[in-house]
């Protein structure tokens, strides 16, 4: 009978742990749907863990907006970087599986992976990788305007991705670091970094719906679209494919899946006693590795101070307790996952709106039930300072001092601003002209230029073929003449804190017939000095110069054509009576040289 009132006793204990744990949380339905109807979300989903349970989990408004289909606590969404915490953690295992250390020259395991100068080879290490410390800005526009699906050939552009500051000498977001840690993880596993995330997170964890690719998530069933709020519209974004940069925010999972992965944390590594991460990882990766910001706590909010980084986590103190959380963005997604280690409680919030407030505002919202703090109303604040920011804005452009230069006009017809421009740090591009405008064609976005004055032109987004002029993409094309008086590149302000990056011309080449090369074999003779142009196999045509190499010339318009090896340098092939080639024009930066042909 003892054991019997004992075990009830246990039943009844717990029970009334969890009741008062209701009680907190009593009435947050209200409050988050009085959220979602102010910041005109879609929808967002919640969960909360304490300790090893899930003690709340809801989804509120809808994951499809076009038809009313309501979000769960089941719901899919894109999780951005919140995926970082997953990319590290695989570091984290092989150092303890003894086949990395994160002291160690990531090179010396991804030997492929080079930095812009000799001293961020030989002194980068793994953690800096992890913590975002390289000396590297964003770069962002590299992997976002110029996709692709091979980690290695993105990996590649790091080379040439100029830093602003020395190694560990100030914190900076790169997302690029993360696709090394998940490329450099592929190399000593063997596998991929989907299936090291699968098979290392996603099935001890139970995430069985997560996934890792956005045709995986079009496939899913209570799977979310993505918006975004305009002039107070809802409108539904495309997804973002976000490709080979998957090691720093391609995961797509639900508040459910992803409290599993809060638990592992919250329990020092283990998911119901399975150890998935050691506690000295796990204490290493929520502890400060580098410092965020030095600023002060303000004079409204004096508990909340501390912003650090630790390994895929950011570290800070929210109104006295220890806060680990990271955030994601990715197109009409938005979510923060985060804990509180030394309370043991976690909560989840996934949103299908771009861009949004609307996960922090919820985390705080229940954080301060939870920890038993003094009530903030965070809508209202939310409100207040919407208001005020529309004000401002408003106030701004009244303010806004152009510093256009009227009644200017391009240096060129607008035929010689199209072409192909390159940077070996971000890609290619093309630039047309359709009627009497033009037009960069980039993989996802189509660009309209709108000429500002000289060379300069402004940019605005295409979208469903009209031009989007009321909202201004800010960046400026400056178009640079060459020295044979060609438009040779662009430089865009791509990067803020580096100059303006350029992007050169690439002269496309055409396809020509052996028979048309040959009419321009021969031997042209300048100041005395004979020159031979000759073919080498069926389509590839060279000059010899003596006492030089010989250069291979590439065909890019009738007659004409680019030296290779040589920037900057051309051949043009000058036709006489009865189109017969007599001669060959040498345009170069020093000048443009005529040789007659024998």
């Amino acid at each position: 009978m003892k054991k019997h009132l004992s075990i009830l006793f246990c039943i009844a204990f717990i029970f009334s742990i969890y009741a008062q744990e209701a009680r907190e949380l009593r009435g947050i339905d209200k409050e988050l749907n009085e959220l979602l109807v102010i910041s005109k979300a879609a929808g967002f989903s919640v969960a909360v863990v304490k300790g090893d349970k899930i003690i709340y989990a809801k989804g509120f408004g809808y994951r499809d907006y076009e038809n009313k289909i309501s979000a769960d606590a089941n719901t899919l969404y894109a999780i951005g970087s919140s995926t970082k915490s997953f990319t590290s953690a695989i570091l984290g295992q092989l150092e303890d599986e003894g086949k990395i250390s994160l002291d160690d020259n990531p090179r010396k395991h991804l030997p492929e992976l080079k930095f812009f100068n000799a001293d961020m080879n030989n002194n980068i290490i793994i953690k800096d990788l992890m913590s975002h410390r390289t000396g590297l800005p964003r770069h962002d526009f590299s992997w976002y305007l110029f996709p692709t699906k091979d980690k290695d050939s993105l990996l590649q552009r790091i080379a040439n991705h100029e830093p602003f500051t020395g190694i560990r000498q100030q914190w900076y977001y790169n997302n690029f670091m993360f696709l090394a840690q998940g490329v450099l993880a592929e190399r000593v596993t063997g596998s991929s970094w989907e299936d090291n995330i699968k098979e290392r997170f996603f099935a001890p964890l139970k995430m069985t719906r997560s996934n890792l690719s956005i045709d995986a998530l079009k496939k899913s069933s209570n799977a979310a679209y993505g918006y975004e709020v305009k002039d107070s519209k809802i409108s539904k974004m495309d997804y973002y494919h976000i490709s080979a940069m998957g090691p720093a925010g391609s995961i797509n999972s639900s508040v459910n899946e992803m409290s599993n992965w809060l638990i592992t944390w919250i329990n020092k590594g283990k998911f119901k006693e399975e150890e998935i991460l050691s506690e000295s990882y796990v204490r290493a990766a929520m502890s400060s590795q580098m410092v965020v910001t030095s600023a002060l706590p303000s004079e409204e909010f004096p508990d909340m101070h501390l912003k650090n980084y630790g390994y895929g986590w950011m570290v800070s103190s929210y109104r006295g307790h220890y806060q680990v959380e990271h955030g994601g963005n990715i197109d009409g997604f938005s979510a923060s996952v985060a804990f509180y280690p030394s309370d043991k409680i976690g909560i989840v919030v996934l949103a299908n709106q771009n861009g949004s407030s609307v996960p922090n505002l919820v985390r705080n919202i229940i954080s301060d039930r939870l920890l038993k703090l003094e009530k903030i109303n965070w809508t209202k604040k939310f409100k207040d300072q919407k208001k005020e920011a529309n004000k401002l804005t408003k106030e701004a452009k009244k303010n806004v001092v152009s510093n256009r230069i009227e009644d200017t006009q391009p240096s060129h017809v607008l035929d010689d601003y199209t072409g192909t421009y390159k940077n070996l740090g971000y890609g290619s591009f093309k630039i047309s002209k359709e009627q009497d405008s033009l037009f960069a064609q980039f993989k996802l976005k189509n660009l309209y230029l709108k000429h500002y004055h000289y060379d300069v032109f402004q940019v605005f987004e295409v979208k469903n073929k009209k031009v989007d002029t009321v909202e201004t993409i800010p960046l400026k094309f400056n178009f640079i003449t060459s020295e044979v008086g060609e438009i040779g590149s662009i430089k865009i302000k791509i990067e803020q804190l580096l100059d303006p990056l350029e992007f050169k011309r690439v002269l496309d080449e055409i396809e020509v017939d052996k028979s048309t090369l040959e009419v321009y074999v021969g031997e042209y003779v300048i100041s005395g000095m004979t020159l031979k142009v000759y073919l080498k196999g069926e389509k590839t045509l060279y000059l010899f110069v003596p006492g030089q190499p010989e250069y291979e010339l590439l065909p890019i318009e009738k007659n004409i054509f680019k030296i290779k090896s040589l920037e900057g340098y051309k051949i043009e092939f000058v036709e006489g009576k009865k189109n017969a080639i007599n001669g060959v024009l040498m345009i170069q930066p020093n000048g443009t040289f005529k040789a007659e042909r024998k």
